[in-house]
């Protein structure tokens, strides 16, 4: 079953004043953000959204760190030069560790991000043994282990770095679904059983994709495990920063935009299925990735 404690987890600016019908954009490097665009909606259904996708540049586990700082300040350049978004939702555990210090030394925006959901992890295991299953960039990151001996010493922590769950995501949502099998071994690694007879209880999705496949999961995993999901944690820090919707806000508003960097994924099955989560306006905003632009220091 998945499990909202992650209190404590999100990372954001300096907290604003209520913000009536703010403009959020959140963004992610694909398709990912989407989980945590749909929790931050429910508390703020009011507020005019922007869902932007960095397609052009996916997967950003896959780009050279100084590339990567980069890119994101690009993009965010543009987005929040035409946009004037009033906060902005780092919707990527990979952005977040990475280049939040840079966006906020950059921009006057607000921004909201998401991190290795280790310490609520460790608050909810029973059994001492818990899996973060990631990203293999986020699983090697300094900040993830430095997140381990800080919040869960005292556990038996897996390091699971899954190589094409995030493709995997994006496929489904696009109508193209992975079978059960290459699912399951993507997953596998996260169920440990130890020798005094203990099991791994609780996984951590240390990916804002993972939770589209949340189902799948449940369903292939071998034993009931505790599934720790960012998003709703996400959306309660985005509360905070905005206040409260107003009282009469009980309709959310139509159309989202999306916004792509590439374009080469949308597709009339994708469109359907943004359609479904109310994206229902997609626009392609070209920026190619040149990894040539990344700063020699």
């Amino acid at each position: 079953m998945p499990i909202d404690l992650m209190a404590g987890t999100a990372t954001s600016a300096v907290v604003t004043a209520s913000t009536p019908e703010p403009t959020i954009l959140v963004f992610d490097s694909g398709l990912g953000g989407l989980t945590v665009f749909e929790q931050v909606r429910r508390v703020r259904p009011d507020a005019t959204y922007l869902y932007a996708a960095d397609d052009a540049a996916f997967p950003y586990g896959g780009l050279p760190e100084p590339v990567l700082v980069a890119r994101v300040l690009a993009v965010m350049d543009r987005l929040i030069g035409r946009h004037r978004p009033d906060l902005v939702v780092v919707a990527c555990n990979t952005a977040s560790t990475l280049v939040l210090p840079s966006l906020r030394a950059r921009f006057g925006t607000p921004f909201v991000g998401v991190v290795p959901p280790i310490k609520p992890a460790a608050a909810a295991t029973r059994s001492g043994m818990i899996s973060l299953l990631a990203t293999p960039g986020t699983v090697a990151r300094a900040y993830t282990h430095d997140l381990i001996a800080t919040y869960a010493g005292a556990c038996d922590v897996t390091l699971v770095g899954a190589p094409n769950l995030a493709n995997f995501a994006e496929a489904e949502l696009a109508g193209q679904p992975v079978d059960d099998t290459a699912l399951a071994a993507e997953i596998a690694r996260c169920f440990v059983t130890a020798a005094d007879g203990r099991r791994t209880d609780v996984v951590c999705l240390a990916c804002t994709h993972y939770p589209l496949l949340l189902a799948r999961f449940e369903r292939l995993a071998p034993w009931p495990v505790t599934w720790i999901d960012p998003s709703p944690a996400i959306a309660r820090r985005v509360l905070q920063l905005l206040g409260p919707a107003p009282q009469d806000a009980d309709r959310m508003r139509m159309p989202v935009r999306a916004i792509f960097t590439g374009g080469g994924s949308v597709t009339t099955p994708l469109r359907h299925s943004l359609a479904s989560r109310g994206l229902r306006e997609v626009m392609i905003d070209a920026m190619p990735l040149c990894v040539n632009d990344a700063p020699a220091d």
